[in-house]
């Protein structure tokens, strides 16, 4: 994939995420919070496994799942805290405010992943330039979500 095609994916990906906590929100508010962000997982599971099924080997290669490391099994929880942390936060901060804070969040550990080569990645230098990105974020975030 080229870096420009990445990028637009990346955008529109962002787009859709933006839209999923006040979606989501919505049927908590009339199913309760832990039984939407059930549901949402429940049908996006569904989705993918309909995907899944059709391409590169079909489902029969997730009897491979046992040769990766115990953290690589995380994905799936670490977003369903996020997809109720969303939805939840989604009513106080509004959708700009959780998606700053989001993105904040999301940067800032990233940095240090790349700082430190975690979870599979190679190591990348942090430079002044990514220092001064993530302060400019955290003064953006203090905008978007004050009062």
């Amino acid at each position: 994939m080229s870096r420009g095609l990445a990028v637009a994916v990346g955008v529109g990906a962002g787009c859709l995420v933006g839209m999923q906590a006040p979606i989501n929100s919505r049927l908590g508010k009339t199913v309760g919070s832990l039984q939407a962000a059930s549901f949402s997982f429940l049908l996006g599971t569904a989705l993918l496994l309909l995907i899944a099924a059709f391409v590169r080997g079909g489902l029969g290669s997730l009897g491979q799942v046992r040769q990766v490391p115990w953290w690589a099994l995380a994905g799936g929880l670490l977003g369903a805290v996020y997809v109720f942390v969303a939805l939840v936060a989604v009513r106080t901060l509004g959708a700009s405010g959780l998606t700053a804070v989001v993105i904040t969040g999301q940067l800032a550990i990233s940095v240090v992943i790349d700082r430190f080569g975690l979870l599979g990645l190679a190591k990348v230098h942090v430079n002044a330039s990514r220092i001064v990105g993530l302060v400019l974020l955290v003064a953006g975030v203090v905008l978007v979500v004050r009062k």
